[in-house]
């Protein structure tokens, strides 16, 4: 489906750049375009990689313009650019909205302007019943792509479809790599509840999402990736075996905006989700804006549906958990910062 076609990254300096590169650059992909407003990381990708297939675009979401240069020629995208950390977004909240939904909508014009055939909108569980500021403005950039999607149609030349999924371990600005520091600096391992559940996906798992979104995605679908899940003691627990650290773990309560649980798919998704065995696939809302139905009609088998949340998924142990981070290279180099 790649063949001589050419890929465009937004964000694509980030972890799920970085993967996604791994996974192509030695495929028959004519050229990935990397577009970041950060010019030492795509310095560092650049002396890093090496590669003629990559080409490296300068500009920010937030200005259509600059996504306007980046879109000519373009078949496809990944739509990874975001305002992704809790605390952050929770005190500047306009800021996630200016990158998360606007910039969001300025990719979304650009790629139906510019008559691009698929693009992939890249969002996370904070998106489902959201009590934060990030979470909140991802919830909306889902609302923003879907009903882009909806006005475009089936049958239009650009495909938008979105894909959800938990906590990637590992990735920039994540737990792990802080508590390795912690670990290897000697300093105790800070945990903010030790039973607080996540999702546990890899980065692969998340570029494996995006590409069977890719491949099987209508107009509007959301794909959600079924995961295991972990307490944040198992993890931390999983992380002082690994490394044979004598760190203790400390519990310093709850950060700003964090849930005890992470939901993927609220009960209302799952009601009209569709099981693909390792993926559920979530429609699009079609209905439309006459009202007077919506008083009358409803549907009395949600009542009977449950969230897909870390506190219901497959349980990970300390061993279950052991085993998957020693998929991360991260884990197995012995690495101190991904």
């Amino acid at each position: 489906m790649f063949k001589d076609k050419t890929l465009l990254i937004t964000g694509g300096t980030g972890s799920f750049g970085n993967a996604v590169l791994k996974r192509f650059l030695n495929s028959d992909i004519k050229e990935i375009r990397i577009f970041s407003r950060d010019e030492k990381k795509q310095d560092d990708m650049r002396h890093d990689i090496q590669n003629p297939k990559v080409k490296f675009y300068i500009g920010d979401v937030r200005d259509k313009r600059s996504v306007d240069n980046a879109m000519h020629g373009v078949d496809f995208i990944f739509h990874a650019a975001a305002l992704k950390q809790v605390p952050s977004c929770e005190f500047f909240p306009i800021e996630a909205v200016n990158t998360n939904i606007l910039g969001t909508q300025n990719v979304l014009d650009s790629a139906v302007e510019h008559e691009v055939k698929r693009m992939i909108v890249l969002s996370t569980d904070k998106a489902a019943y959201p009590i934060n500021a990030m979470g909140i403005s991802k919830a909306m950039m889902e609302k923003v792509a879907i009903a882009k999607a909806r006005s475009l149609g089936e049958n239009s030349t650009t495909t938008i479809c979105c894909t959800r999924y938990g906590n990637v371990m590992a990735s920039r600005g994540s737990v792990i790599p802080l508590w390795v520091d912690q670990m290897t600096t000697g300093k105790d391992i800070t945990i903010t509840d030790a039973n607080m559940t996540r999702f546990m996906m890899t980065l692969d798992d998340a570029v494996d999402l995006v590409l069977y979104a890719f491949e099987h995605g209508k107009n509007g679908d959301l794909f959600v990736q079924k995961a295991p899940a972990a307490t944040l003691e198992v993890l931390a627990k999983a992380l002082v075996e690994l490394y044979k650290s004598d760190s203790k773990i400390r519990v310093i309560g709850t950060r700003h905006g964090e849930k005890l649980y992470e939901t993927l798919v609220t009960r209302e998704e799952m009601a009209k989700s569709t099981d693909m065995v390792n993926y559920f696939r979530i429609p699009a809302d079609n209905r439309d804006l006459n009202y007077d139905k919506y008083f009358i009609e409803g549907k009395e088998e949600i009542s009977a549906i449950d969230d897909y949340h870390s506190h219901n998924t497959a349980r990970l142990d300390v061993e279950s958990m052991k085993q998957l981070l020693l998929k991360l290279d991260f884990v197995k180099d012995g690495k101190t910062q991904y």
